[in-house]
């Protein structure tokens, strides 16, 4: 393990198995931390290193994949007892890209606009958010479409993005008992968070609307997920007749 300068925040290079290394740049979820984070992810795809397979993103840590073999075959560093010489050799080569992580160009955050269909069949823990919050449904949509939000990760499934920036006032507990089914676009909220259920899977979010754009696109070559990590977001109301219709098209302009 090392730690490395990355501007104001100390990143801790750390073994994960035998074929990854897991970079962390800190404890808690916080914007320093995510742009940390992205920074140094950019810098992976624009100088991947001999050997490495790939890399994921998280809220506070990027885990960078390797083939150990090739590693080895580098030679670089000679084995210490304690730690698996392929890691070794990644740690050389994250080190060398934390020493000039961040300090590109800011990276410019993509505006991706999602239509939601709130409430009713499409919603149906609209009601009982509000009521939680001593709200009104249309208080509850009007905070939620107001707020301004930022993708941290994604994970859980294919093209889940985990969201912040919900109002804290609308921060409700997770359901008591998960749904085994729920339909794919489903918006809903946990805590402090809001996310999009790209595709139908079991889940114990607060549903509080439905979104007929698509968020997972198995046939769509190297991006299947719409969304990335970075990506502002913001939410916006559609009636129900505009839900269908969208639906019946097949496809929801990304705005």
């Amino acid at each position: 393990m090392a730690n490395h300068k990355n501007q104001a925040l100390a990143a801790r290079v750390l073994p994960l198995g035998e074929a990854a290394a897991l970079v962390s740049f800190g404890t808690k979820i916080s914007l320093d931390v995510h742009r940390a984070v992205r920074a140094f992810a950019a810098d992976l795809s624009r100088h991947p290193f001999r050997g490495m397979t790939e890399y994921v993103e998280a809220y506070t840590s990027v885990t960078v994949f390797y083939d150990p073999m090739m590693l080895c075959r580098e030679k670089l560093l000679n084995p210490a007892p304690d730690v698996p010489y392929s890691f070794q050799v990644a740690e050389l080569y994250i080190g060398e890209l934390l020493q000039g992580s961040g300090k590109a160009a800011a990276l410019t955050p993509r505006h991706v606009r999602i239509p939601v269909c709130y409430g009713g069949k499409y919603g149906p823990d609209l009601a009982a958010v509000a009521q939680y919050h001593k709200m009104s449904e249309e208080e509850v949509v009007a905070a939620h479409t107001g707020g301004d939000y930022l993708v941290y990760m994604i994970g859980f499934a294919p093209g889940f993005p985990y969201v912040g920036g919900l109002a804290p006032r609308l921060a409700t507990p997770r359901r008591k008992s998960p749904r085994l089914v729920i339909p794919k676009g489903s918006v809903g909220i946990a805590g402090m968070q809001t996310g999009v259920y790209p595709i139908e899977t079991p889940g114990g979010w607060q549903l509080i609307g439905r979104t007929p754009l698509e968020l997972f696109r198995p046939d769509n070559g190297e991006n299947p997920s719409l969304l990335q990590a970075g990506d502002s977001l913001e939410f916006y109301a559609i009636s129900e007749q505009e839900y269908m219709d969208y639906m019946a098209e097949g496809s929801v302009p990304v705005q």
